[in-house]
């Protein structure tokens, strides 16, 4: 699994003009899901994101994690995160997992959070969506179950 994960003061996704998820302080958190994927990877990443200490605490130094600030995530799925761009110039998306593949571990990684007391706020799983987001910091992370 893959992860852009992104410190966030307000972010939210919206399908066809109706918003269908919105967080305040937390992580906007995009998510890929590749055919070798397992709900171990799914298991590692939800405890690495929660515990990862990337808010900032009274010296401004980042030492305090999702779960100490009570901060929300809002996930999005995104197979382009698994897109090889290589060769030639449109991208190949072999190495993404299949929808339902995706979707199933994707749901279980969603729900892996919300058992370790997060409030998940999701889009629309193989929708076309709009994300906005106001990046505190700027602070982005890339996350990889595999490296």
């Amino acid at each position: 699994m893959r992860l852009v994960v992104q410190r966030v003061t307000d972010a939210s996704v919206s399908v066809g003009g109706e918003t269908v998820g919105q967080i305040g302080l937390g992580l906007m958190v995009l998510v890929g899901v590749t055919q070798e994927d397992t709900s171990e990877d799914a298991a590692y990443l939800a405890e690495k994101l929660v515990n990862l200490r990337i808010f900032e605490d009274e010296g401004e130094k980042m030492n305090l994690s999702l779960l100490d600030v009570g901060g929300s995530v809002l996930s999005v799925s995104q197979f382009t995160l698994y897109g090889d761009t290589k060769k030639g110039r449109r991208p190949n998306f072999t190495k993404a997992a299949k929808p339902d593949q995706a979707l199933q571990l994707y749901e279980e990684w969603n729900s892996m959070l919300r058992a370790k007391g997060v409030a998940v706020e999701t889009g629309r799983f193989g929708e076309m969506m709009d994300v906005k987001l106001t990046n505190s910091g700027p602070v982005t992370f890339i996350m990889d179950s595999k490296a």
